[in-house]
């Protein structure tokens, strides 16, 4: 997968769009950011899972993702090495990680 195959994958979320984190693309929905591209360098991205998702993500795709190194990496930060995973897989981690920044619904009393 290319940094341009990651993005568009990104942008295909509903709502999303494209900033700036850090000197870094990022991808928001509602001014929440769900993934990073270049980070720490041009060959990865980052997405943030939540620490289960990460786990499982992680344990099918050991090639491909990976815990970001640090406090990060414990609440679910997620590195993609971008020559090492497709479309499905990103897509899948993308969109588990777009459906945890949208606003829960909250219950009628």
């Amino acid at each position: 997968m290319t940094a341009a195959q990651f993005r568009s994958l990104a942008l295909k979320m509903s709502g999303a769009s494209e900033h700036a984190h850090h000197g870094h693309p990022d991808f928001r929905a509602g001014g929440k950011v769900f993934a990073t591209l270049g980070y720490p360098d041009e060959n990865f991205a980052m997405i943030r899972l939540t620490p289960e998702q990460q786990s499982e993500f992680c344990a099918v795709h050991p090639e491909a993702l990976a815990p970001v190194k640090g406090a990060w990496g414990l609440r679910g930060a997620t590195q993609v090495r971008l020559a090492k995973t497709d479309a499905e897989i990103a897509g899948a981690a993308l969109s588990a990680a777009w459906r945890n920044i949208q606003p829960k619904e909250r219950s009628r009393r």
